[in-house]
């Protein structure tokens, strides 16, 4: 019952929408509505309003951290164990890429997942963000970053995290690759959107 209890506490954690509650904050539309229709940060970039792009990205984050790390400190007592926290991992994503409260329709969940990364361990989570910001760096393509982390998180996590977790991790990178579909076949056609670098 404690795991069980664990994977509903998580999911409805990972079912807050940072994108359309900071959107509604600041008046601006629904990013569900623009651009790739996605409620991440960087679709909330779009709307020209970097703050709440930023806060979005925070909050997401934030989530998928604060749900891993309360799991494991309920875990033991509620004795749910390894098996509870890495289905509290797993729970808070899909809460994030299916969430109840915004009829199932999410994000992606690249910050959720680096903060699910950070709670279990600090030097995986660095890891796979600097993956994603030195990739960024050369290309300027989120997407493109996104699926690089996540092909290389599983390599990292066999370093710092016993079995049940680098399958966790294994899960949490198939469901991002997965939720990037459209982007891969985008970036094979030569037409993803990606950021321009600033002028010199």
């Amino acid at each position: 019952m404690g795991t069980i209890a664990l994977i509903i506490l998580a999911y409805l954690i990972g079912s807050l929408s940072f994108a359309v509650l900071v959107s509604r904050a600041f008046g601006l539309p629904d990013p569900r509505s623009y651009g790739s229709g996605n409620p991440g940060a960087t679709n909330v970039m779009r709307s020209g309003k970097k703050a709440a792009a930023v806060l979005t990205l925070l909050g997401d984050g934030a989530k998928g951290w604060c749900a891993v790390f309360l799991a494991q400190q309920l875990a033991p007592g509620w004795g749910a164990g390894d098996l509870g926290i890495a289905a509290s991992a797993l729970a808070v994503f899909i809460g994030h890429i299916y969430p109840v409260f915004f009829g199932f329709k999410g994000g992606k969940g690249v910050a959720t997942a680096a903060g699910i990364l950070l709670a279990l361990h600090v030097w995986l989570g660095l890891a796979v963000v600097a993956t994603w910001l030195l990739t960024f760096a050369l290309s300027r393509y989120s997407s493109l970053s996104a699926l690089l982390a996540s092909l290389l998180a599983p390599l990292y996590a066999n370093f710092f995290l016993s079995k049940i977790y680098v399958g966790t991790v294994i899960v949490l990178s198939a469901l991002l690759i997965w939720r990037h579909r459209a982007n891969i076949q985008k970036l094979l056609q030569g037409k993803e959107s990606g950021f321009k670098k600033a002028q010199e």
